[in-house]
Formats: structure tokens, C-alpha cells, sequence
């Protein structure tokens, strides 16, 4: 597991200022600075709302929901932040909305066991497959604010201060939640058959 410490990847400060100058530039209506912008965080997005949501089937509709809003509050993006926590901040909500709507509204599954259904549609045999499923089987172990703290920050990259606007709490508490995650993974990791590669 890496150190409790997190310093911010130069790389990944200048990817953000890129991605938050083309978000500033399609605020001024460049389309091709649009198509930039949605390119470089959609995985982000998508990776983001699954850890969230608990319908495989919704991340798609919720990613999408996400970037229409947001090209929809374009013109309210100053570039205060990064345009990355900005857009997980719009994710978070699309999240919390859906569920607020569900719960309003509930309905029955289409599908009996949405699990089996979801991972007789993973490619299977490719690398890394065994070791991604399992981390996503230790991560949704977790409680929801620690796995939501511990993906923005040491899978999506974020800066705690960052991770701490998207997620709507103090830093502190997220430096509490990533400390606890890493400690419950590592002790997760010790006591379950997992491949190397996902204790690295």
C-alpha cells in the first residue's frame, strides 16, 4: 500500500491544468475544447460513479447525466478548482439524485442476479482481470465514505483538499477515511486468497 503521505504527481498537474483550460475554453463555446474535456475525464467519471452506485447497469445513464450537466453549468465554471474535482462534484450528485429518485420510485430488477449477469459480460482472461476483480471485491467491502475517499484520492489521483470539495467534508476526515480504508484492505488482503499484484 502506498505511504499515508500524498504528493502530487507533476504529470498529473499538468493534465489537470489542461483539462481545466479546455473546460474554461468550452465555456466559451469551443466545441473542440468540449470533445477534449469529455475525452480526458470520462473514464474517470465512469470509474467514480461505479464505485458510488450500486447498479452496474446505471453507470452509463449516470455518466452521461453527469457531463450533460455539467455542459450544462459550464458557464458557472470559474476554474476555481480543477475542472477534474469539479466534475466528480456534479458526478456525486447525479449519484445521490438517482438514488433519491429511486427510492421515490422503486421498481423491480429485469434481472434476477445483476452480479452474474455482470461478470458473464467481462472480458475474461486478459491481463490484469483477476487482480482488477479482486480489488473491486475488497473495495465495495469497504463502507461507503471510506471506498468513496480512498478511489477519488489513490485511484482517480485527486489531492486531499480536492477529494475533500468532490466528497462535501474536511480534509481531515478524508486523510481519516483513506487512513482507515488502507488499513482495512491491508488486513482484508492478508486474510483473503488475493494475487500478488493487488497487494502491491
Amino acid at each position: 500500500m502506498p505511504s499515508t503521505t500524498q504528493h502530487r504527481d507533476p504529470g498529473r498537474t499538468e493534465v489537470d491544468a489542461s483539462i481545466t483550460a479546455w473546460a474554461l475554453a468550452a465555456r466559451n463555446g469551443d466545441s473542440h475544447a468540449v470533445e477534449l474535456f469529455v475525452r480526458a475525464l470520462h473514464r474517470d467519471v465512469l470509474r467514480y460513479v461505479s464505485h458510488l452506485c450500486g447498479d452496474p447497469q446505471a453507470v452509463d445513464d449516470l455518466a452521461q447525466d453527469t457531463f450533460l450537466r455539467a455542459l450544462g453549468s459550464l458557464h458557472r465554471f470559474e476554474g476555481r478548482s480543477s475542472a477534474r474535482s469539479w466534475l466528480l462534484s456534479i458526478a456525486r450528485r447525479a449519484v445521490i439524485d438517482s438514488y433519491r429518485h429511486a427510492a421515490a420510485r422503486p421498481r423491480a430488477a429485469d434481472v434476477t442476479d445483476w452480479q452474474t449477469a455482470v461478470e458473464h459480460a467481462q472480458p475474461q482472461g486478459l491481463p490484469g482481470f483477476e487482480e482488477g476483480v479482486a480489488l473491486l471485491e475488497l473495495l465495495a467491502s469497504l463502507p461507503d465514505e471510506r471506498r468513496e475517499a480512498f478511489v477519488l484520492t489513490q485511484l482517480l489521483g485527486l489531492p486531499y483538499a480536492e477529494a475533500a470539495r468532490v466528497s462535501g467534508c474536511p480534509v481531515g476526515t478524508v486523510r481519516s477515511r483513506v487512513a482507515r480504508a488502507r488499513t482495512a484492505l491491508t488486513e482484508l488482503i492478508a486474510v483473503a486468497d488475493v494475487p500478488a499484484a493487488v497487494a502491491a
